[in-house]
């Protein structure tokens, strides 16, 4: 079998595999007005974790050499999506409705943006891995994977939190997995053009991260965390801290 037809089955394999968490919570989508605060408090561990255990240490180990340079980067993405922000909430204010509001900010589209860069990385990592050899390459796809299942589950509940329909929930996250396709192909057909720049890519998407969670969600928190006791938001921050590490310690 071809390599590239390989790399694209692996591809879609591992974005779809990724997607499952999101679909079982879309199929109990009741949960998330009595729950809500709960998933967003396991999102908010769950990025912090992808960024600290997995995005920048990925980051500094590929540019190894460019540590201050890679932090820039890093704190650029986190600048960036500040404007980018602030942009998207001319067209899309805040709608408060009584002690039920919906918040139509946002968060949604930044966290997809952010996803949607990281899924193309994982892609690109995907197919690099597939060049070197084929077992690699599948070990990779299941890491990339397992990783993804407990991020997207969070990004389904914060969409659905924020009052987006299931079907555009599904639709946008659907679509967005597909950039794992896309960022495989781009490295098999540039070969070796684009890699020297996935440490910066990796860089950018931290700091889109650490922007979402510190800067959009741990604020969220705060204010509605009186809704349920405090220990159970920490503990659903602290157990989506430890899904990451927990699936990253296994599949290293």
């Amino acid at each position: 079998m071809p390599i590239l037809l390989i790399i694209i089955i692996f591809s879609v394999l591992s974005g779809v595999l990724s997607l499952i968490g999101g679909v079982a919570l879309l199929a109990r989508a009741h949960w998330v007005n009595k729950f809500s605060i709960h998933f967003v408090s396991f999102a908010v561990g769950t990025l912090l974790a992808t960024v600290f255990l997995d995005l920048l240490p990925e980051a500094l180990e590929m540019g190894e050499g460019q540590t201050q340079n890679l932090l820039l980067v890093a704190l650029g993405g986190i600048v960036g999506f500040f404007i980018l922000e602030s942009l998207i909430l001319k067209f899309h204010p805040h709608h408060h409705e009584d002690d039920s509001e919906i918040h139509h900010h946002a968060t949604p589209t930044l966290l997809l943006v952010g996803d949607t860069v990281h899924n193309f990385i994982d892609g690109a990592v995907l197919a690099a891995a597939f060049l070197v050899n084929v077992p690699l390459g599948v070990l990779t796809a299941l890491a990339v994977a397992a990783h993804e299942l407990p991020q997207e589950i969070s990004d389904f509940s914060v969409m659905i939190h924020h009052g987006w329909a299931r079907k555009k929930v599904f639709l946008a996250n659907f679509y967005s997995s597909l950039a794992n396709v896309a960022g495989a192909l781009v490295v098999f057909l540039a070969r070796g053009k684009l890699e020297p720049f996935l440490p910066q890519l990796l860089a950018v998407t931290a700091g889109i991260f650490i922007y979402i969670a510190a800067a959009d969600l741990i604020p969220e928190i705060s204010h509605e965390h009186r809704r349920d006791k405090s220990s159970h938001v920490v503990g659903l921050l602290l157990l989506g801290i430890l899904a990451v590490g927990v699936l990253k310690y296994y599949l290293e």
